[in-house]
């Protein structure tokens, strides 16, 4: 098969550079995610980037524009996506299965950036964390005891969904631990505050447990980083360990609607319930794993899309939780005065 080169080649001049291509091709490796893949092994892949390589980073040096530089895109990644694209395009005229490359599908790009809808997607999911927070600061009642727990949940998120963003923006091993450690972080707060609100420990005599169960998600998120960046990078243990931290908050969240629902009979107490059902259904598209359709939207990029929306109808629970909780405390102040 003859490669498709994303710049000009210039002149048909061939030398060994077996050293230098060797060199060109370690350096490729480690500018690329290193997740192997099917995709990775094909005979066709390997030929076409030793042969972009070898033409277009060593002979004569083509430069990279400037737009894809400032990605740090360079030669050899450059030659790395032009034969991913090369490769899929051929196999697809053949009937032949998309396969992935470096633990990814091969999406089409576009101004360097590599899942441009999980990009957008990411964006959406902060910027309703951020709507979410104008709203809190807005509407939250100046006396609720949980508004800066809520305000901190409003800026991990934030910090999560920039960390995916950034990681779907380009895919590198430092990119990639934010994304990981940043919806960790994410997934711990969660666990951290919702006890405090299921289970009233905002009150002031339980002021020493709280600060306890802080030091223990803390230490336990510390404990999870340290095992992966220093131990072993460990993709199985990392999505376990979310999933369980994640059912357990949800499970307490589920809990927390059916107790105030059959005590309040009011709608908006059963959101919590709806809402992690919905996110449970979502994370289902997760399962899918489709090549992208129009090589640019996966199952992965609408589970982003999926979760845009609960996070908006999220803070309206929060909003109105409180108003609740603060109705409810005055009228008791008021019965007993």
């Amino acid at each position: 098969m003859r490669p498709v080169f994303l710049f000009p080649t210039r002149g048909a001049t061939t030398l060994p550079l077996a050293s230098l291509s060797a060199l060109l091709l370690f350096f490729t490796i480690a500018t690329v995610p290193v997740s192997a893949s099917r995709g990775d092994n094909l005979p066709e892949f390997k030929a076409c980037v030793q042969t972009c390589v070898e033409k277009n980073c060593l002979l004569e040096p083509t430069p990279v524009p400037f737009h894809l530089r400032l990605l740090l895109w360079n030669c050899p990644a450059e030659c790395d996506y032009a034969c991913q694209r090369s490769v899929t395009e051929s196999r697809k005229r053949h009937g032949q299965s998309i396969e992935q490359f470096h633990g990814k599908w091969p999406f089409r790009r576009l101004f360097g950036i590599q899942e441009p809808f999980s990009v957008i997607f990411s964006v959406l999911n902060g910027y309703a964390h951020y709507v979410g927070l104008r709203s809190l600061r807005r509407e939250l009642p100046k006396n609720y005891p949980l508004a800066s727990y809520y305000r901190w949940f409003s800026y991990f998120g934030m910090f999560c969904w920039f960390c995916s963003a950034i990681f779907h923006t380009r895919d590198f091993v430092f990119t990639e631990r934010m994304d990981y450690f940043g919806a960790g972080a994410n997934v711990m707060y969660g666990l951290y505050y919702t006890p405090l609100r299921v289970f009233r420990l905002y009150r002031p005599r339980f002021q020493n447990a709280v600060r306890l169960w802080g030091y223990l998600c803390l230490a336990a998120y510390l404990a999870h980083v340290y095992y992966l960046q220093f131990v072993r990078w460990d993709y199985t243990y990392n999505m376990a360990a979310n999933v369980f931290v994640g059912a357990v908050t949800n499970l307490l969240w589920t809990y927390f609607s059916i107790h105030y629902y059959s005590k309040l009979r009011r709608f908006w107490a059963a959101w919590p319930g709806l809402i992690v059902t919905w996110l449970i259904l979502a994370m289902s598209l997760e399962l899918l794993d489709f090549p992208p359709l129009a090589d640019a939207l996966d199952a992965h990029a609408l589970w982003h899309a999926a979760t845009i929306l609960p996070a908006m109808w999220w803070y309206r629970f929060l909003i109105h939780d409180s108003r609740q909780t603060v109705e409810h405390a005055e009228d008791i102040m008021r019965v007993k005065s």
